[in-house]
């Protein structure tokens, strides 16, 4: 059975409320549902989909290793992986947003197919892409 899509994202952090905040106040994603789990943390949903899950660095990473996994080695920026990509579906919204909220975004125009995108960062240093198709 192939792959059929991304499923979500974990960001790992030493301020899981502002990188909360980001997530929701800046990108407009909502706060939701989040099971029990062993270490603290925000899901966040696009659309009725958990696409973002933060979780506090140290202590996932003592989770991780005490299943067998080896703790994440990144403290910053998006470490092996350059960007997280999302699509929107207004591009005047979101630049007005990212705006209000004090957030510099790099622009540009993909050729021929006039895909508008802002490239920005979370307060963790992870490259975010916003993608716009033309209407």
């Amino acid at each position: 059975m192939a792959l059929t899509s991304i499923q979500h994202l974990l960001v790992l952090t030493d301020d899981i409320e502002g990188t909360r905040d980001f997530y929701r106040d800046v990108l407009g994603l909502e706060e939701g549902q989040r099971p029990p789990l062993e270490f603290p943390g925000y899901w966040l949903y696009a659309q009725g989909v958990p696409c973002v899950h933060v979780a506090d660095r140290s202590i996932y990473n003592a989770h991780a290793a005490g299943m067998g996994l080896e703790p994440s080695a990144g403290t910053s920026g998006s470490g092996v992986i350059d960007h997280v990509a999302f699509n929107a579906g207004d591009y005047d919204e979101i630049s007005a947003r990212l705006e209000r909220h004090g957030v510099d975004a790099v622009k540009n125009t993909v050729p021929e197919i006039n895909m508008r995108q802002l490239f920005i960062s979370d307060p963790n240093g992870v490259r975010i892409e916003i993608n716009v198709l033309p209407s």
